[in-house]
């Protein structure tokens, strides 16, 4: 009779119960591997991101600072026109006798007067120039013979 039991037992029931810890253990550690699995697609996920989010900030900054030259050249390029139109109306006729004279004379005047202190100036130290004296005779060759060379070639 035992032996029958034992039987009985030892097949259909043990293999019920050995089967059904067997599954369970199974099924826990898919479990275990399944949420395993989603929390480095997560952290996969949030490092892909951070990236993606770092590269539209550079990409950003990038444009943001491309619009920034690009005002910066069209505003020089804008004040270079203003300034080439400013000195073409410099020597234009007004047809008021007057006012031509003024105009044609107050600049020579004023660079005279200039020269005049400035020469003055070097008497008294006795001719005896500083840098400055220096940047200055080289700033008024500059303007004198480099803005006629640009004026005749119509630049």
């Amino acid at each position: 009779m035992f032996s029958a039991l034992f039987s009985f037992l030892g097949g259909s029931v043990f293999r019920a119960i050995w089967g059904e810890a067997s599954s369970w253990i199974t099924n826990s550690q898919d479990h275990k591997h399944e949420i395993e699995a989603m929390r480095l697609q997560a952290e996969i996920d949030d490092k892909t991101h951070a990236r993606e989010m770092d590269r539209l900030k550079v990409s950003a900054e990038l444009n943001i600072q491309q619009i920034e030259v690009q005002s910066e050249g069209d505003l020089a390029i804008k004040d270079a026109d203003a300034f080439v139109a400013a000195m073409a109306t410099i020597n234009a006729k007004t047809g008021i006798q007057w006012v031509d004279a003024w105009n044609g004379c107050i600049r020579p005047a004023a660079a005279t007067i200039a020269l005049i202190l400035w020469v003055s100036w070097l008497w008294t130290s006795g001719f005896k120039p500083t840098e400055w004296d220096k940047e200055l005779v080289g700033v008024i060759l500059g303007f004198y013979f480099a803005h006629r060379v640009f004026v005749s070639k119509g630049k």
